[in-house]
């Protein structure tokens, strides 16, 4: 699988991802923080078909780009079946406390833990992961993790907003990530870019470090 990194809300240093199958060209893209157009030109030079929208859980800073990828181009928008009334609900998702506040489209593709969303040949799992938002996901194909708000490099994501729960999200990663092969590579919602490995051992919080 082929990956580009955005970052188009800096104000917030979300990672925005797009990816695609090489040989089909399908794409999909994973939490459009904000509008860009310039990502968007980039995105029709590339020759790929963007057939999905992927939101890892329904936070603003997320999801601020859902509607401008929606205007630009066929998507089936997708997140987990607990977090998708935070996409119309300026409250539930946060931005009602800054401006503008969001209304994303509404989802096309409601995903639970274990679902698979296929690229050409190449398949996307879909692993709930809550506890920053209680339909949180991360997005595992081959050796990358797409980690959303779950798991960071030497972090977690935070649980004092609500729907957050600390055990919970512990939980999540201690049984759904950790399980996972070493040297698969972490591609977070925020920050910088880790291995599976690297945080089972010196993760302040859920590593050897911790313990």
């Amino acid at each position: 699988m082929q990956y580009r990194t955005y970052n188009i809300l800096p104000s917030f240093g979300t990672n925005t991802y797009l990816i695609w199958e090489e040989n089909s060209k399908e794409a999909a893209i994973i939490d459009p923080a904000a509008p860009s157009q310039h990502m968007i030109d980039e995105i029709k030079t590339m020759n790929i078909n963007l057939k999905y929208l992927i939101s890892t859980h329904g936070h603003a800073d997320h999801i601020g780009g859902n509607q401008f990828i929606n205007d630009n181009f066929d998507v089936k928008k997708c997140i987990h079946k607990d977090d998708a009334d935070l996409l119309i609900d300026p409250k539930k998702n946060l931005s009602a406390f800054w401006s503008p506040e969001i209304i994303a489209p509404k989802a096309d593709v409601i995903l639970n833990d274990g679902d698979i969303i296929k690229l050409g040949n190449e398949k996307i799992q879909i692993i709930h992961t809550p506890g920053h938002t209680q339909g949180g996901i991360c997005l595992l194909t081959e050796n990358l993790l797409f980690s959303g708000d779950t798991l960071f490099a030497e972090g977690i994501g935070r649980t004092d907003l609500p729907g957050g729960n600390y055990k919970t999200l512990i939980n999540s990663i201690k049984t759904k990530l950790f399980v996972l092969e070493g040297d698969i590579k972490v591609l977070p919602g925020h920050g910088l870019d880790t291995t599976i490995e690297d945080e089972k051992v010196g993760n302040p919080f859920v590593g050897l470090i911790a313990r």
